[in-house]
């Protein structure tokens, strides 16, 4: 299942996709340490998986928080990407 979380506004659309049948082949929760701005956190799903999540606090403010690493030019990928399963995390720009 993929969760997203983040908004849409007039200046566009600010997502973070979770693929978690992905994210729980991950033991390690490396995308919680590599986020600079600490915006994971890991959660229980419905089906009793740890699987990680935007924290609450974070999800209006992503344009924001991961205007940082927002990948551009010469920049490596995001490190929450590059930190976890490949395909587990996706952002919308």
């Amino acid at each position: 299942m993929k969760a997203n979380y983040g908004y849409l506004d007039g200046s566009g659309e600010y997502y973070i996709t979770i693929d978690t049948d992905l994210c729980i082949e991950c033991d390690h929760h490396a995308c919680v340490g590599a986020c600079p701005a600490g915006m994971f956190e890991i959660m229980i799903d419905d089906y009793d998986d740890e699987v990680a999540a935007v924290k609450e606090a974070n999800r209006k403010k992503i344009k924001y928080d991961c205007a940082p690493c927002k990948p551009s030019g010469d920049r490596p990928p995001l490190p929450c990407i590059e930190a976890c399963t490949p395909g587990a995390i996706a952002h919308s720009w």
